[in-house]
């Protein structure tokens, strides 16, 4: 059972929308027919076991509504009610969207990061004023708008998405809970404005944990989310807790602790994001891998992941203290929990 009501979206998730969340990408059978139940379930426990307090149901993975309700049910039942599940709102099509939310709140989802589909082009603010409040009208649950550069709407605005549409947005959509603020990334100017403007009425995530702890300095921030941080294993959990509560200093120790694995996280990340705008998934799953998770395959049209990636994000961990599997990379396509 949803834990509060539309009404009440706001204040629950001032409350509630803590510490930080994971990303999990669901894993599928070795014909990629069929979605890997002990694969899905082994992620999600690991998620919450190295301390996540949410996680992000990836969506972009050729997934279909009801797989991706199965997939959320999976989740629910694994982490229990005291775990966040994001709904991913990258189907399609709105409608699609919508049909997709629908299900996956029976089936256990708590909130919604909202997307924006490749095929939506919008020319005027009011076009995504639109789009976005018919989505947030169709669903029960608590909404984090995403404002990011991939989308395109920079056509309309250089921010993306302005503080004036911002401000409508959220009087027009009580259950507009949080902002995960990456306008004009990578420059930090989304997060501090977004911070400026609205920080007492919703609640503001800057899911860059390279940018996070150095900002929460000057910044009190609740909750970062929804990116691949998973990878460090139980590191940024532990950092974002000990800079919340004004142990900023402790938190900086461990920020340069990991810094070879961010590094390479950065350059792997953009020898390929510059000219495509799309999250190298394949990418992700590896990362994921080689901290415990499961692994597998991806269905097309998943990216492949070139060898030198590998070495590099491997090594990354290494430098950094991390834990890393000694596995070969042979036995990433596998999993850990095949079928």
């Amino acid at each position: 059972m949803l834990p509060y009501k539309r009404a009440d979206a706001r204040a629950w998730a001032r409350d509630n929308l803590t510490g930080c969340s994971a990303v999990t990408i669901p894993s599928y059978s070795a014909d990629l027919k069929r979605l890997n139940e002990r694969g899905i379930r082994h992620d999600v426990a690991l998620a919450k076991e190295l301390g996540f307090k949410h996680t992000l149901l990836c969506a972009e993975v050729a997934i279909s509504p009801e797989e991706n309700a199965q997939f959320t049910a999976w989740a629910a039942e694994t982490a229990g009610p005291d775990f966040g599940l994001f709904f991913h709102a990258a189907f399609n099509t709105l409608a699609e969207n919508i049909q997709a939310v629908k299900l996956a709140e029976a089936a256990g989802a708590t909130m919604v990061l909202l997307s924006y589909p490749a095929q939506f082009w919008p020319t005027t603010e009011q076009e995504v004023f639109d789009y976005t409040k018919e989505m947030c009208d169709a669903t029960k649950l608590g909404v984090m708008l995403f404002p990011l550069p991939a989308w395109g709407f920079e056509r309309i605005h250089p921010a993306g998405m302005s503080v004036a549409l911002v401000r409508r947005l959220l009087d027009a959509c009580p259950n507009i809970v949080a902002i995960k603020s990456e306008q004009g990334f990578p420059l930090p100017a989304g997060i501090c404005e977004m911070y400026h403007h609205f920080r007492d009425e919703v609640v503001i995530s800057c899911p860059i944990e390279g940018d996070a702890i150095p900002l929460m300095s000057l910044m009190k921030m609740q909750f970062s989310g929804t990116s691949n941080t998973q990878w460090m294993g139980d590191y940024y959990p532990r950092a974002f807790e000990l800079a919340r509560t004004g142990k900023w200093e402790e938190a900086m120790e461990l920020y340069w602790k990991v810094n070879p694995a961010r590094g390479a996280n950065g350059a792997a990340t953009q020898a390929y994001i510059g000219g495509t705008s799309v999250l190298n998934r394949t990418m992700w799953k590896y990362q994921d891998w080689l901290a415990g998770f499961n692994g597998g395959p991806l269905r097309a049209p998943a990216m492949r992941i070139p060898d030198r990636f590998l070495k590099l994000l491997r090594q990354g961990l290494v430098a950094s203290g991390l834990p890393v599997t000694s596995d070969p990379d042979s036995a990433f396509m596998v999993g850990r929990h095949p079928c």
